[in-house]
């Protein structure tokens, strides 16, 4: 559960998947500092929301105020990325990540499309499994592909970075549309298949 809010909090932050499960994978990874960050911009967009809701209330009572201080973003999209910078400087320089980094930089078009294809067949499976059992036989196999496809195409994808995948795919709504268009629930039975597999 700690890992998955660890994962929702970065998301918030724009980062983009491969970078929040190499940031994790960091055995320097202080998640302590993290939160101590991701707190602070929190506490300013409370503070910003507490603003639009007095204003709001100024309106209904009918004072009228040219004061749009409330709907002034710009401070705590400087502090995000002045996080983000931090976070990708002091976390982001994992091997995985500079391992996708070397893989990716030469690829042409028709590799990413066949790439694209070969991910896409291993979602197909994985919907057509989908009302079966995740801890079974051609599950489990699925998931040793899939992380196969990750190490052969990306970065050496550890059991700890596919856990954290697997959380991803159903916490975050736009994975889990994502993998759902191959049919409702392969989302949910791809993240559980990758549990069992990793022995949570």
């Amino acid at each position: 559960m700690e890992r998955m809010q660890e994962i929702l909090y970065f998301r918030k932050l724009d980062f983009p998947l491969k970078e929040i499960c190499a940031i994790l994978a960091d055995p320097h990874y202080d998640r302590q500092a993290a939160l101590w960050q991701q707190r602070t911009l929190l506490l300013m967009k409370r503070d910003r929301m507490d603003g639009l809701v007095r204003l709001l209330e100024e309106n209904l009572k009918g004072e009228s105020t040219m004061d749009f201080k409330g709907f002034d973003k710009t401070e705590i999209e400087n502090a995000r990325r002045q996080y983000a910078a931090e976070a990708k400087a002091r976390w982001g320089a994992t091997e995985a990540y500079r391992e996708s980094q070397v893989r990716t930089a030469k690829n042409t078009q028709e590799d990413w499309d066949s790439q694209t294809e070969e991910m896409n067949a291993i979602f197909r499976r994985a919907a057509a499994l989908r009302s079966g059992d995740p801890a079974g036989d051609e599950a489990q196999a699925l998931v040793g592909e899939w992380q196969g496809f990750i190490s052969c195409h990306y970065y050496t994808c550890s059991k700890e970075i596919l856990s954290g995948l697997g959380q991803m795919y159903t916490a975050d709504e736009r994975f889990r549309e994502n993998l759902d268009r191959f049919g409702q629930g392969t989302a949910e039975f791809l993240s559980k298949a990758i549990a069992v597999y990793c022995g949570e």
